[in-house]
């Protein structure tokens, strides 16, 4: 309902038999009124959060204690603060922390820098309330010492994950260098500290044996094909498993066509988007294989159904997340039983889908495609000044060369057929 609400309006309502009733101020947006069943009368601010879209509700106070002209002018105040970025009810309760706590200086990095800048946030945000936190939410973060950044860190990896522990210590480091810039500290206890876990860098590729096992046994059963599915369409198109997983129909074209089928992803659904430079979107030519893929995929929705893996949970609607299909890897190696050599490789390092990307490189790079061609059908982000500031060449044709050379040549390993390495030059028609 909503109403120009006045004192002697809102005086006269009367309690709902049940329930509450809300009366919205037509004078000041998002003013709420409101009146319980038991008489109980309040002022509420209903806002939309500007960095996460979330609908959100902030206390004013009770009426009459507070006034109608009060409570306006406190609507006005959240209001500024939702303009400027700010969520009130956060930062309420951020303060209810200590102004001074570790959890408040947190959620100022939050809300003033990580949602602002980087496309990360909300990994950093799951970080800091599943690890940090629960160890330092209510210290002052001030006393937070450089021993205390090295128990909290080595914890993490003495439970063996040194890649976690790792990536906290950079978040951190980078709320303490976002306070001592702010003036909220003095020092800083991540200053010229190492990283002390120890990471294994990424060199999996997997051998014409082991795609063959992959490719068989990744859709087995009826129970795993859809994700199956989105796991073979890693290893023909070489994207990144949260690129797969939210594919959707409106991101297809002339998918009918075997020469001109694409698949144009979204800048911001890639990683190379950053929330204060939006990346290109990133068009796949969808080769033999990966068309063969999509269609199959499509075949398995209705219709109506937008979302090629629908998600499974009953909390929210869209596509199903990454590590949906990176859970999907790892169940594999659990049902891969048997004294064959690819199976021991395979269960004796356990590939992911990342590793899956990688192979897609090391392939095209064997059948003499140029990095710069790579590295636009992975969507790298160029390094080069010539690459980022003067080529604007969309490499389309190239990829699309090199994607369905893959195809090929993936077609044949799968057909224990014989997989020749052609120059790119003579697989284009010319001589070398």
């Amino acid at each position: 309902m909503r109403h120009l609400l006045t004192d002697a309006f809102l005086r006269a309502q009367q309690p709902p038999a049940t329930g509450r009733r809300e009366i919205v101020d037509l004078r000041t947006p998002g003013l709420v009124f409101r009146i319980t069943s038991a008489g109980v009368r309040s002022w509420t601010y209903r806002f939309r959060d500007q960095q996460t879209g979330d609908e959100g509700r902030a206390k004013i106070g009770a009426y009459p204690s507070t006034t109608l002209e009060a409570a306006r002018a406190k609507a006005a105040e959240l209001r500024a603060i939702v303009s400027g970025g700010g969520n009130p009810t956060r930062e309420r309760r951020a303060a209810a922390g200590g102004a001074g706590s570790f959890a408040a200086l947190a959620e100022r990095y939050l809300e003033q820098h990580a949602r602002r800048h980087k496309r990360s946030h909300k990994r950093d945000e799951r970080n800091l309330h599943k690890h940090i936190l629960p160890v330092w939410g209510k210290r002052p973060s001030t006393a937070i010492t450089r021993p205390d950044v090295v128990e909290l860190v080595e914890g993490v990896i003495a439970k063996g994950h040194d890649t976690l522990a790792n990536r906290l210590q950079s978040l951190i480091s980078g709320i303490f260098t976002f306070a001592l810039d702010a003036g909220d500290v003095t020092s800083h206890p991540c200053f010229r500290l190492r990283k002390r876990g120890v990471e294994r860098v990424g060199d999996r590729v997997l051998s014409d044996a082991e795609l063959r096992l992959f490719w068989r046994n990744v859709i087995e059963t009826p129970e795993v094909r859809r994700t199956g599915l989105g796991l073979r369409l890693i290893l023909v198109t070489g994207v990144r498993v949260s690129e797969a997983a939210g594919v959707s129909r409106s991101q297809l074209e002339n998918i009918a066509s075997p020469d001109q089928a694409a698949w144009i992803i979204p800048g911001p659904k890639t990683k190379r988007h950053r929330l204060n430079k939006p990346a290109p979107d990133h068009i796949v030519p969808l080769s033999p294989l990966a068309r063969e893929t999509i269609l199959e995929l499509l075949a398995m929705i209705e219709p109506a159904e937008q979302f090629l893996f629908p998600t499974r949970s009953k909390k929210r609607k869209g596509p199903m997340r990454g590590n949906s299909l990176t859970q999907a890897m790892s169940f594999l190696g659990d049902r891969l039983a048997g004294d064959d050599d690819a199976i021991r490789t395979w269960l004796a390092e356990r590939p992911s889908p990342h590793d899956l990307r990688r192979t897609v490189e090391t392939r095209l790079a064997s059948l003499g495609v140029p990095k710069e061609t790579r590295d636009r059908c992975l969507n790298h982000v160029a390094t080069d000044t010539g690459s980022k500031h003067y080529n604007r060449h969309d490499y389309l044709a190239e990829k699309r060369d090199a994607l369905t050379r893959w195809s090929n040549i993936l077609g044949s390993i799968l057909h224990g057929t014989s997989a020749a390495v052609v120059p790119i030059s003579r697989a284009r028609g010319r001589s070398p």
